[in-house]
């Protein structure tokens, strides 16, 4: 038992030998790391308003609205742009300062927010195929 109370850095840490070491290096892992890493995915546009799937690969039009919210889509807040912590909330520094920006407005620089998301419609639905894909690269 050590005589020490507390066992944090920085805690008595001169009257410690220094080879110590309170635990094991971490084992080093092979392959990729993260949940869903090396997955499918697929690029979509979603309502910044509702979340709903916005007619994949179409151009958002200054008129786009959304199908479920009825919402518009050429907004400050579906835009890749849009930085709440930027100066005018807009990356693009010669952006006319917009505000109101859930509202549709006719701004030169949107350009739709894009976003990765696992690809479900390519997963099998058997579930000894789906084991096996696992194991395919």
């Amino acid at each position: 038992m050590s005589d020490r109370k507390y066992r944090q850095r920085g805690y008595r840490d001169d009257e410690r030998p220094r080879g110590e070491v309170a635990r094991g290096p971490r084992p080093e892992r092979e392959g990729p790391r993260g949940r869903g890493l090396g997955a499918p995915t697929k690029t979509v546009f979603r309502c910044a308003r509702c979340g709903t799937l916005a007619r994949p690969g179409a151009e958002v039009g200054p008129t786009a609205v959304c199908p479920k919210c009825d919402s518009d889509l050429h907004t400050c807040t579906n835009c890749r742009h849009f930085d709440t912590s930027a100066p005018g909330e807009c990356r693009v520094a010669a952006a006319p300062r917009v505000a109101a920006k859930a509202k549709r407005n006719e701004c030169s620089h949107f350009e739709p927010k894009a976003t990765q998301e696992f690809d479900s419609g390519s997963q099998p639905d058997d579930p000894r195929a789906a084991f096996d894909a696992l194991f395919d690269f």
